[in-house]
């Protein structure tokens, strides 16, 4: 990347980092420094960079005179001791550099002095052990690190007071890359696949994380699949044959028991049905509530139907007159078991049909619980309740089932699937494959465990604490466990390259996306600020959106938020994408303007023109072939 890069951005902020917090000093460290005014007992005010200190020198200096100064007491007042002696301002930087590196007796290398130089120029202090540190992490760079990614991760070790450790190194320059996570996923995930002889429980979880990272829309696929394998074995009219070939792949991918038939497959979950269901969130719970129902207790069950069928957002208007139809009909009978027990089958039929039907109209929507179609129609026909993340399994064994069937009828419904899947491609389905992609990752579980409330079976199943299962094991072959090291180092990049820095704010994400075949890698780069109530100011903000395709090449998104005030800026060195982005502009102002921003302009640029500026942000949307692409809002 020419003009517009990842560290371009990280350099122009840090450098105004220092501006805006006072200097904090640690003894040993080194710094350049200028003495504009003298006081009594030899205090004297320093001039560093674009900040000023009061300390007490050990010697008489005079004011004006530049030097190199060392810390050597902070306790009750800052203590500084002259390196080199006074500088003229005709003093070349390469002449100051030399004078330091004598005095301190440090090596002169072409490292130590980049190191140096890096540093002057920042005006950041740094201690002799820093640079000597620093000096051997540039001599044995890994292939593929630029010595300009080490030196600003070298550069936010120390002005973060980071442990000048080699694994937090290189985690901070891992977290500066904005290409590269698909290709160490892939190899994690081709020695992983190899590996015989890692426990089978814990390669079977890595397994099943990887391939939610690398397909986000196979549970999707899985659900259309469910929804019209569920059709077919439901339609009493239709061949036999075909109705047989459903319920096989049903019973295969664990969606239905082994033991289920044609004939009594929709009866099995009555029959487990022994307790009254504390809720009334999924439509299985619902029909527990009518089979375990006393006959005294009619009225309440009910008004309680008829609450959950009248706010389930998954059904259509239509749909909940007719099952509201169904309840009336039921409360003008006598009260007794055996019309419990009709009921229940009535409603039972009713609703299968009814989000088997929803189920390719509504792929990315959740009702208020947070609930799919296809988490509503596993709970009506599976013999227990079980949880999304589960229900998630289930439709990944059903598209392994489908792809893995001699049946041409299979087949085609998988091909069906997949095609209206690409299909539904919009601004919610990219939402939800990012969502998917990070959850899997599962980027940020440490600050889920401190979450009283997280469902922690959910995220020990996530690849960063496998990950960490995984590195504990004995019997890792040593190919495995540097792939392993590697996808973690990049994990923890993206977490160190992240913070604050008083209001300010930075976010960093790395994202593989696979979508239908074609992959790519996303760099998600928020800043913005905190208001004085702790919350994000969403008038002000920045995000860059670094992506490398398969088509476009490497494109990156600079979107700019300034009072509500949208600018939109796509770098790409491929002119011809002007004319396919002017018919996507006014679906974009469209959309800012539903959340009460102003579309100031889109702007197409090659990377050689571009002039990015030290500014704030806050929604990216990318844009292509047609389709609405991704809609990011933090």
């Amino acid at each position: 990347m020419t003009a517009t890069s990842f560290n371009s951005i990280q350099m122009q902020q840090t450098a105004l980092t220092p501006a805006n917090q006072p200097l904090a000093l640690k003894q040993g460290q080194v710094f350049h420094g200028t003495i504009k005014q003298l006081f009594p007992d030899q205090m004297a005010e320093i001039q560093v960079g674009n900040q000023k200190l009061i300390a007490k020198l050990e010697v008489p200096l005079k004011a004006g005179d530049a030097h190199f100064f060392q810390v050597t007491g902070t306790s009750s007042q800052t203590e500084l001791k002259v390196v080199t002696g006074p500088m003229a301002q005709t003093t070349s930087p390469t002449q100051q550099m030399n004078q330091l590196l004598e005095s301190m007796n440090l090596p002169k290398t072409t490292e130590m002095q980049q190191v140096l130089a890096h540093f002057m120029k920042a005006q950041i202090p740094i201690s002799k052990e820093q640079l000597i540190q620093a000096e051997m992490w540039l001599k044995a760079l890994p292939e593929g690190i630029s010595k300009a990614d080490a030196l600003l991760a070298l550069q936010k070790m120390v002005e973060l007071k980071m442990p000048m450790t080699n694994d937090i190194f290189q985690a901070l320059v891992s977290g500066q890359k904005t290409a590269g996570m698909s290709a160490t996923m892939d190899a994690f995930a081709q020695l992983l696949a190899k590996d015989t002889m890692l426990a089978e429980n814990l390669k079977q979880n890595l397994m099943q994380q990887v391939q939610a990272i690398a397909k986000p829309f196979e549970v999707e696929t899985g659900s259309l699949m469910l929804a019209k394998s569920i059709q077919i074995v439901s339609n009493d009219a239709g061949s036999m044959s075909e109705r047989l070939q459903a319920l096989h792949v049903l019973k295969d991918a664990g969606v239905l028991p082994q033991q289920a038939t044609l004939q009594n497959w929709s009866t099995l979950m009555a029959n487990n049905s022994k307790t009254q269901p504390t809720t009334m969130h999924q439509a299985g719970q619902a029909i527990q509530a009518i089979l375990t129902a006393k006959p005294e207790n009619t009225a309440q069950l009910i008004e309680q139907l008829k609450t959950w069928t009248t706010g389930q957002n998954l059904l259509t208007n239509e749909q909940k007159q007719q099952l509201h139809q169904i309840i009336d009909r039921f409360s003008q009978l006598p009260p007794s078991k055996q019309a419990l027990e009709v009921f229940a089958k009535q409603m039972q039929e009713h609703l299968i049909k009814a989000f088997a039907q929803n189920t390719p109209e509504r792929l990315f929507t959740q009702d208020s619980n947070g609930l799919s179609s296809k988490d509503q129609l596993l709970s009506l026909v599976n013999r227990e309740l079980v949880t999304p993340t589960q229900n998630e399994a289930l439709m990944r064994n059903l598209v392994k089932a489908g792809i893995e069937s001699p049946q041409p009828m299979i087949q085609q419904i998988l091909t069906q699937a997949d095609a209206h899947v690409q299909s539904s491609m919009d601004s919610k389905a990219m939402e939800h494959a990012l969502k998917t992609v990070l959850k899997s990752l599962g980027i940020s579980y440490e600050a889920a465990l401190a979450n009283k409330s997280a469902d922690l079976q959910s995220i020990a199943h996530q690849l960063k604490p496998q990950l960490h299962t995984l590195l504990q094991e004995a019997q890792v072959t040593p190919q495995l466990r540097e792939a392993a090291e590697m996808l973690m180092t990049r994990m923890n990049g993206m977490q160190l390259a992240s913070g604050e820095s008083g209001h300010q704010h930075q976010l960093v994400m790395q994202v593989p996306l696979e979508f239908f075949g074609k992959k790519m890698d996303a760099t998600l780069q928020w800043n913005g600020r905190m208001k004085d109530d702790g919350k994000i100011d969403a008038n002000y903000a920045r995000i860059l959106f670094y992506l490398q395709m398969a088509s476009m090449q490497e494109t990156v998104i600079d979107m700019q938020v300034q009072n509500r005030v949208v600018s939109v800026t796509v770098f790409n060195e491929n002119v011809d994408i002007s004319p396919l982005a002017e018919p996507l502009k006014a679906a974009l102002k469209a959309g800012l303007a539903e959340k009460e921003y102003q579309l100031s302009g889109v702007f197409i640029k090659q990377f050689e023109k571009a002039k990015l500026k030290p500014e704030k942000i806050l929604t990216v949307v990318e844009q292509q072939e047609g389709h609405s692409g991704v809609d990011f809002r933090i």
